[in-house]
C-alpha cells in the first residue's frame, strides 16, 4: 500500500478488481477551496488504454509488484518469442499479444526489459531507440535530395518506416521504438 503522495512515474497500480495501471503522469492539486487532490493518467497495463483519475489527497491505493527483469531476444519459435533471462539464463515463451509493438524492432541478441507480475510475463519494453540497417528502399533522385522528402524503406526486421530522400540501401540507421518514426543515421 501507499499514498497518493508517494505516486511516481512508472508505478504499477492495482485498481478495480485487480486490473493493473501504470502511472503515466500525476499532478498534486491544492485549490484554493476545499481539499488537496492528485489529478493522474493511468495506462492499462495489459490493453493500453489510458484513462484520466483523480484521487483525494493522502488517500492509500495499492501498489503491485512488478519484477522488471533484463532480458536478451533469442529467437522466434512459431508464433511466439523466446527470451532469455541475462542473469539465470532461463528462457521464457512470450505470446505476440504480449510482445506488442516491440516485435517490429527485435532482433537476435536485442536486449529488452519484460515486465512479470506474480510469474506472468505483461510486456516487453524496449530503449528508445535501436539501430537497424535498411534491407531495401528504392535510391534517391538526384535532384531529390534538397527538398525534404520521405519514401518507405524495409528495416532488416521486415518493418516499414519513412525515411528522407538521400538514405540508401544497406545503410545503419536509429529508429525512434515508440513512434517507429527515422531519428537519423548511425555514423560507423
Amino acid at each position: 500500500m501507499a499514498s497518493t503522495n508517494d505516486l511516481k512515474n512508472g508505478m504499477v497500480l492495482k485498481l478495480e478488481g485487480d486490473q493493473l495501471w501504470s502511472v503515466v503522469e500525476f499532478q498534486h492539486v491544492k485549490p484554493g477551496k476545499g481539499p488537496a487532490f492528485v489529478r493522474t493518467k493511468l495506462k492499462n497495463v495489459l490493453s493500453g488504454k489510458t484513462v484520466d483519475k483523480t484521487f483525494n489527497a493522502g488517500v492509500k491505493v495499492e501498489t503491485a509488484n512488478v519484477d522488471k527483469r533484463g532480458m536478451q531476444f533469442s529467437y522466434k519459435d512459431g508464433n511466439d518469442f523466446v527470451f532469455m533471462d541475462t542473469e539465470t539464463y532461463d528462457q521464457i515463451y512470450l505470446q505476440p499479444e504480449t510482445v506488442g509493438d516491440a516485435a517490429r524492432f527485435l532482433l537476435e541478441g536485442f536486449e529488452a526489459v519484460v515486465a512479470m507480475y506474480e510469474g506472468n510475463p505483461l510486456y516487453v519494453e524496449l530503449p528508445a531507440s535501436v539501430e537497424l540497417v535498411i534491407e531495401y528502399t528504392e535510391p534517391g533522385v538526384q535532384g531529390d535530395r534538397s527538398t525534404g522528402g520521405s519514401k518507405p524503406a524495409r528495416l532488416e526486421t521486415g518493418y516499414e518506416i519513412g525515411v528522407p530522400l538521400f538514405i540508401t540501401t544497406g545503410e545503419k540507421i536509429r529508429v525512434d521504438t515508440r513512434s517507429g518514426e527515422y531519428l537519423g543515421r548511425v555514423n560507423s
